[in-house]
């Protein structure tokens, strides 16, 4: 199951956040525990935590997807909140038209919503969206309870949810996993899309290896925050011991790594961008850590022929029938490789693209642009994270 939808996430209201901000629960890092660390309102928590409550209701927050798209589950996770823990959650969902005007800013630790706040929101008529996950209680933040997965069937597209805590407390971290999903009856044929982007609805269906860093993160938002934010392989061992190039330049190596991904939709490829950025090179500390060439290859699959192949991890005697998208290229440290023109080969509609680095290392993006073609062997929505 992939992590996808809580990339960008933000927080946009909250009743309470007294000992510590909603936000704190969309942080990318685990959660940690500083036994001496005290703010003017209490123990810091790396968390979401409210006052104990004396007034009627439980306390909410709505976040807004950074990727809108179908749910499949979550983790809430309570880390290191033992004796302040929500005892109880629910979760709820809407798709929204237009994006609410109001959100939350800056360190909001020892506050509460204001009056002005509950009235905008109120407009959004919380208390009837849908419900994805019943109350249900959650089990204390010691290591080996903290993760409360909860699964979900929701076949529609999401924008926000609203997290419920009854009736108050503290949870560390929310992730959402899912899809992302478009509108892709609002897309042109003639538009040129990147058909593999995680907003786009691209998944991550195979690997040969992610020792530093996912495939999947190679689809992600913008470009890449750091290495750990793009797809590391660990060094082969079956390298020569002498390494040769060819006319070309490009290191003669027997073996490679691959990611395969699966597009948002359907459609031909004219465009390719492969990032290489931040896998620097470094003479100093002899440090070299992208690829030293790549090529691409795309094939169409069915739904049945995809989850089949998955199932063997790729591995079969009937593989797909890759076509070369793109020849084996040379690779820079730190670059975004541009590709179009004569140098993307024509293979019509594909539905999946097979990316093979050589001998290993790491990409932050890739970007494949081109144009849906319509009724071409559509795929069910998967699971990925939101």
């Amino acid at each position: 199951m992939n992590k996808l939808l809580t990339l960008s996430l933000k927080v946009i209201f909250a009743t309470d956040e007294w000992f510590a901000p909603a936000r704190n629960l969309l942080k990318r890092d685990p959660p940690e525990f500083i036994a001496s660390a005290f703010t003017e309102y209490g123990k810091w928590m790396d968390g979401w935590e409210t006052r104990r409550k004396r007034i009627a209701g439980h306390d909410w927050c709505i976040i807004q997807l950074g990727v809108p798209g179908i749910i499949h589950g979550f983790d809430v996770d309570t880390s290191f909140f033992t004796g302040n823990y929500a005892p109880y959650t629910s979760i709820q969902a809407a798709c929204l038209d237009q994006m609410p005007s109001f959100t939350l800013e800056g360190d909001r630790t020892g506050m509460a919503a204001s009056p002005s706040q509950f009235e905008a929101v109120a407009q959004l008529n919380t208390d009837s969206w849908e419900e994805l996950v019943p109350m249900i209680k959650l089990n204390p933040g010691y290591s080996e309870s903290c993760h409360n997965y909860l699964n979900v069937t929701y076949p529609h597209r999401v924008t926000h949810i609203r997290l419920n805590i009854y009736p108050d407390g503290g949870i560390a971290r929310l992730k959402v996993y899912g899809i992302g999903k478009t509108d892709w009856s609002t897309v042109s044929s003639q538009d040129l899309v990147d058909l593999v982007a995680l907003v786009n609805g691209g998944v991550c269906v195979g690997y040969s290896d992610a020792h530093f860093g996912h495939p999947r993160n190679m689809i992600g938002l913008g470009r890449a925050d750091n290495m750990g934010d793009g797809w590391e392989t660990a060094r082969r061992l079956d390298r020569p011991k002498v390494l040769k190039v060819n006319e070309k330049g490009i290191l003669q190596v027997r073996g490679c790594e691959w990611a395969i991904l699966r597009l948002g939709h359907p459609g031909i490829i004219s465009k390719i961008e492969v990032d290489t950025n931040h896998f620097k090179e470094n003479s100093y500390f002899n440090l070299r850590n992208f690829p030293d060439s790549c090529k691409i290859e795309a094939c169409s699959l069915t739904p049945d022929e995809e989850n089949n192949f998955i199932h063997n991890q790729w591995r079969s005697d009937k593989p797909p029938k890759w076509r070369i998208l793109l020849s084996p290229q040379k690779l820079k440290a730190h670059h975004r490789h541009l590709f179009s023109g004569e140098s993307v080969v024509q293979c019509g509609p594909v539905t999946h693209v097979r990316l093979v680095i050589a001998p290993d290392g790491g990409v932050s993006r890739l970007r494949l642009w081109g144009r849906p073609v319509s009724n071409y062997l559509t795929h069910p929505q998967q699971i990925s994270k939101l």
